[in-house]
């Protein structure tokens, strides 16, 4: 690389950095209480010590074996990318003969022994929340998904991959056009996945006509949000949890809500938290959330251009070149690294927009008795800690916690 084309990428990347900066700041509702502050936390949420106490045997079951399944998904990534071994791994698989079927066998070959490396531990999670009776599915189907979920790991990496190596063996300024069309599959996978991947994870009907379903209808035509239909998903094939939530944005938006949640929760808690869904709804979280993402994902092409073309990086990682398929390793590698890293600046915008949405529900329904009632048969039937400690706040919550949530409401009743 000359020194033109790493002033060039610096440009690149300080541009997307300053565009990013600039619509994450404007578009995140930083003050999760307009007009007001959260009154003092209650780390107990109200809930029962009982609960408490097996919410807290759950999570020290479960959180050590994530802890360190993710640490040995690292090593691996880190061994294989981060020095020789990964090159001259992809260089012995078949497929040398044609590049893109090289770097296809290499995506495959890499994740898969990531995978295999950290199944025993995924397999000991599943059977704690056997154990703790959150999960209801057969082992054969926890197999399938773990299968499919691989597979599309496989498809999402293996084209990041392939429009790396591609395009560096025909532009020298690969990261160009590499950065427009990895904003645009960030925009394309954001309004497919809600028809191509969850499908096969779920399956989804119609709300069954009733009270209830025209009650929501009713409640989302009041907030002014269009709602053709809410989708029910058969959680319950695979797990007692609860949930719900929106996806995809234009023709593919849908809100969620899973059967658990219909057997489970009252009327007018599924009527909360569906309120809940329509704020994300109307503030188009999706949408700017994709916005976001697109913007972000010009930042880390040109990350990973001026890590992949330096000198010292082709040689610690033993590739010859960004348009080697040896190269593969190491973007495998640079993306879980980097995946780590930016977590806690993608929870701390998530829980924000979690909290906007909160404010919404409790507007829209003035219900401030079923959002609290909501919240704790949440952290019960979940198994949320509802004030866990602040690391794995940091780098793992995406929502407020229990504890949060209702100190917001009782912050919301002071204003109003």
């Amino acid at each position: 690389m000359t020194s033109r084309d790493r002033r060039q990428l610096v440009v690149l990347l300080v541009l997307a950095a300053v565009a990013f900066g600039i619509t994450v700041t404007l578009t995140t509702p930083w003050q999760w209480l307009p007009g007001g502050e959260l009154p003092p936390v209650d780390p107990t949420a109200g809930l029962e010590p009982v609960q408490l106490e097996r919410i807290s045997d759950y999570r020290a079951h479960v959180l050590p074996i994530g802890l360190v399944s993710t640490l040995i998904g690292l090593l691996v990534a880190g061994f294989l990318g981060l020095t020789r071994q990964g090159a001259r791994l992809v260089r012995r698989l078949p497929g040398a003969q044609r590049w893109w079927l090289q770097v296809s066998v290499a995506v495959v070959a890499l994740l898969l022994i990531d995978r295999v490396l950290t199944l025993p531990f995924a397999i000991r999670a599943e059977q704690v929340r056997h154990q703790f009776g959150l999960s209801t599915q057969p082992w054969p189907g926890w197999a399938g998904d773990v299968a499919k979920a691989y597979a599309v790991s496989v498809v999402v990496l293996g084209i990041v991959a392939l429009l790396i190596v591609g395009l560096a063996r025909r532009l020298r300024r690969w990261w160009l056009p590499a950065s427009v069309l990895a904003a645009a599959l960030v925009v394309a996978g954001s309004f497919g996945y809600p028809v191509l991947v969850e499908p096969l994870f779920a399956r989804f009907t119609p709300m069954p006509a009733g009270e209830l379903r025209t009650s929501l209808v009713e409640l989302a035509a009041s907030d002014g949000v269009r709602v053709d239909d809410v989708l029910v998903a058969d959680a319950s094939q695979r797990t007692t949890a609860l949930n719900a939530y929106v996806s995809g944005f234009g023709a593919t938006r849908r809100i969620v809500v899973y059967d658990t949640l219909l057997t489970q929760a009252s009327p007018e808690e599924v009527r909360l938290i569906v309120a809940h869904e329509l704020g994300h709804a109307d503030s188009r979280d999706v949408l700017r959330g994709t916005l976001i993402g697109a913007l972000g994902a010009v930042g880390v092409v040109a990350s990973l251009a001026l890590i992949l073309e330096s000198g010292r990086m082709r040689r610690t990682a033993g590739y010859g070149g960004t348009r080697d398929a040896a190269v593969v390793p190491a973007v495998l590698a640079l993306v879980a690294f980097g995946s780590l890293l930016v977590s806690p600046l993608q929870n701390v915008i998530s829980r924000a927009v979690e909290a906007r949405a909160d404010v919404h529900a409790l507007e829209l329904t003035r219900d401030v008795d079923t959002f609290v009632s909501v919240q704790r048969r949440l952290a019960v039937a979940n198994l949320s800690s509802p004030d866990p400690h602040q690391l794995l706040y940091v780098w793992y919550a995406t929502h407020p916690t229990v504890a949060q949530r209702i100190a917001l409401a009782e912050g919301w009743v002071g204003i109003h």
